[in-house]
């Protein structure tokens, strides 16, 4: 995964824990716009939650955070 995605998906994260709290669930898709303006960035965060994770449609956003900071 590029470095853009991981930083984005952190951000996110962050953002997402510290508004609902450490338990709050998220999918791929909190990580883009409304708007597919960046298909292939879709693609690859898609791949890395589907095929290669094989992770549940919402996943606890310390549990993203933690698998991109391990470099998973």
């Amino acid at each position: 995964m590029n470095a853009e995605l991981r930083t984005k998906i952190i951000e996110v994260c962050n953002s997402k824990i510290a508004k609902k709290g450490e338990n709050v669930g998220l999918s791929f898709y909190a990580f883009f716009a409304n708007k597919n303006d960046n298909p292939e960035l879709l693609m690859e965060a898609a791949t890395w939650w589907i095929q290669i994770h094989q992770l549940d449609h919402f996943v606890k956003a310390k549990q993203i955070k933690a698998m991109i900071e391990a470099g998973l």
